[in-house]
């Protein structure tokens, strides 16, 4: 099925061959333990997105779904997974990103519950920041949301949602205790912006302390996310 007419119709094959190597190199670093994780890609009116319980490492372009704006499967035959639901609510509000990347990896994990009080991570001073789009300076202050996890997923979506409108120019979002979402108008943009993150999450939670619980060490601010 890799030279199936649904991959020409409905976005570029280069681009559905880049999500997959994308997601087996998310594998091979450890960032998509087990069977976590979930990748899309825009394609024309619908996306494109990795299967409920598939190995990352295994990921072709012919596992991939087709669902439309309504979470819908248009074309394949496995089970989408619960999150795609944040994928379109990312796709609806940031209309000019063409792929999704969710990850699970160890310091994205520890510091989103170090600052799921704050409910964002915020990251400065560092050179490794201009890798992100629109970043032309150290200087800048990156303000990365942080939402609480939740199994009611239509909840999540709101959250999420809230999240993208607050921070509009943020490059990602944490769900605490769970994992990263990254985007980018490629998927070549949305695979740096991913590097860029976990690079700087690591050095934030080596700064502070190497992270060596989970339990949350700052002061709440404001009204706190449920979980």
């Amino acid at each position: 099925m890799a030279g199936d007419s649904r991959f020409i119709q409905t976005a570029p094959v280069s681009e559905a061959e880049a999500l997959c190597a994308t997601a087996r190199w998310c594998h091979a670093k450890g960032w998509v333990p087990a069977t976590s994780g979930n990748f899309s890609i825009r394609g024309g009116a619908n996306i494109l997105i990795t299967p409920s319980g598939l190995d990352k490492g295994m990921l072709a372009p012919e596992h991939l779904l087709e669902v439309d704006m309504d979470g819908r499967v248009a074309q394949g035959d496995r089970k989408p997974s619960a999150e795609t639901a944040l994928h379109l609510v990312i796709y609806r509000g940031r209309t000019q990103i063409q792929s999704i990347l969710h990850v699970h990896t160890v310091w994205n994990t520890l510091i989103s519950g170090h600052y799921a009080p704050r409910g964002r991570v915020p990251i400065e001073g560092y050179e490794i920041l201009k890798g992100l789009s629109g970043v032309l300076t150290h200087e800048h202050t990156e303000q990365v949301p942080v939402i609480g996890n939740t199994q009611d997923y239509a909840l999540l979506a709101d959250e999420l949602r809230g999240a993208l409108d607050e921070y509009p120019h943020a490059h990602g979002v944490l769900l605490s205790r769970h994992g990263l979402y990254t985007w980018g108008g490629s998927v070549a943009e949305a695979r740096r912006h991913l590097e860029c993150l976990e690079f700087l999450f690591e050095v934030e939670m080596r700064r502070i302390g190497g992270g060596a619980a989970l339990e949350p060490e700052l002061p709440a601010l404001g009204k706190p996310h449920p979980s």
